[in-house]
């Protein structure tokens, strides 16, 4: 049974969800592209890992609005001749999946890390935020290049594109676990000498019960709101990986690749190629910003101006 806490927290989030157009609009948004990447292969005019429904003949063909275009490709074809729209319904449908998988990752590597460390404090601390400070020294995008090109020299190119959702997936992961570690490490460290805490001890509970049943739960919301910015980051530095040559292989289409596959050819006229998986990848980043800093202010009424 929910506390009424629980309930006059769930009531106050809905209710200023129904006052913030902002919110609403991004959320609409964000639910159709969710949609459309989760029923790609229904959805989706072709299937461009198909190679008997893909003709080189058609590729380049620009927009079916435009002049020369063609009525059976609405945005144009690549330079595989495989319809846009298709790609990039695949292609988001991979982005969204590396982006979730690495921001579970972290999260899991990140609290698991902030929790002990807060709880325990001394060398232990000591020693896991030493280890979080030189990680966040590097930048995010610098540790998943040298990775990503380690991994793509020990299995070599062929077994790199047959694992590289997940490889891309654990490389984002760690590259971005301190984020967490630090945040909740320092709800931890405002929670654990609480009254319920010190109960919680009194009755003989072990340290895991406690930081996992007690003390976690009153951490969760700093870590909500974290994990809404970190898909948008995760698919960012999938779409910066693949556009480096480092990310998923032209084969297996993500919105980073197609920019990437289409970049060289939008100065010889076939702009459509980078244009609209670049429009697809700013909306999507977009909506999830902005409903990130949305929960973020909702979730601290002195910041929340809905």
């Amino acid at each position: 049974m929910q506390t009424r806490r629980q309930k006059i927290k769930e009531s106050y989030l809905l209710y200023s969800f129904k006052r913030d157009k902002v919110a609403m609009v991004s959320f609409t948004i964000l639910a159709i592209l969710l949609l459309a990447a989760l029923f790609a292969p229904l959805l989706a005019p072709y299937n461009p890992y198909d190679t008997a429904s893909i003709d080189i003949m058609d590729s380049e063909i620009p927009p079916s609005w435009t002049e020369e275009g063609d009525s059976r490709f609405f945005l144009g074809t690549d330079i595989q001749g495989r319809d846009l729209v298709s790609t990039m319904l695949y292609g988001l449908r991979i982005s969204v999946m590396i982006g979730i998988g690495a921001v579970i990752l972290q999260a899991l590597i990140g609290i698991a890390v902030g929790l002990v460390s807060g709880y325990f404090g001394g060398r232990i601390d000591a020693v896991l935020m030493r280890i979080a400070d030189v990680q966040l020294s590097f930048s995010t995008l610098m540790v998943a290049i040298i990775v990503s090109a380690i991994v793509q020299i020990a299995f070599g190119v062929g077994r790199y594109e047959q694992l590289a959702v997940p490889i891309l997936i654990v490389i984002i992961g760690i590259a971005e676990w301190p984020q967490y570690a630090r945040t909740v490490r320092a709800s931890v460290l405002g929670e654990k000498n609480k009254e319920y805490v010190e109960a919680a001890r009194v009755i003989g509970l072990d340290s895991r019960r406690i930081m996992f049943s007690h003390i976690l739960p009153n951490t969760l919301s700093p870590v909500l709101v974290i994990s809404t910015v970190q898909v948008a980051n995760a698919v960012m530095s999938e779409a910066a990986l693949s556009f480096l040559g480092l990310g998923m292989p032209v084969t297996k289409p993500s919105i980073g690749s197609l920019i990437d596959a289409g970049f060289e050819y939008i100065f010889s006229g076939a702009w459509w190629i980078t244009f609209f998986p670049a429009v697809l990848l700013i909306v999507f980043i977009l909506v999830i910003n902005l409903l990130g800093d949305w929960l973020r202010d909702v979730l601290n009424p002195k910041l929340y101006k809905g």
